[in-house]
């Protein structure tokens, strides 16, 4: 079990690397389905988020905030992306930078999640 819960988040973490990765592509010039990364809902974390808090494994306090923070994520990237479409290409690059904290508290909360459920209550 405790194998099986590592490499869902592992799974989770790359996910969340990626989304990052491709904002940062998309700011950089490259094309984008702006769908998944608009919609918290769309994008392959946050369906892996719902689907987890669905599951057993849902009674961890910690999913609340980590689906918060994940929401607050698309909400920046969103006026990051808006602000890139709107021909102010160097602010939405420098903005990055703002996304850090949040995107940082993801991977924290992603690890006290995946703690929480390895260590037998």
């Amino acid at each position: 079990m405790n194998l099986d819960i590592k490499q869902d988040f592992e799974t989770a973490m790359l996910k969340h690397v990626l989304f990052k990765s491709k904002l940062r592509s998309f700011l950089y010039g490259s094309a984008l389905a702006e769908g998944p990364a608009r919609d918290p809902d769309q994008c392959s974390l946050g369906v892996w988020i719902a689907e987890r808090r669905r599951s057993a494994w849902g009674s961890v306090p910690e999913w609340a905030a980590l689906d918060r923070t994940h929401r607050q994520v698309h909400q920046q990237a969103n006026a990051l992306m808006d602000m890139y479409l709107q021909g102010f290409t160097e602010q939405a690059r420098e903005g990055l930078t703002d996304l850090l904290p949040l995107t940082d508290r993801i991977t924290d909360l992603l690890q006290t999640i995946q703690s929480k459920l390895r260590t037998p209550r």
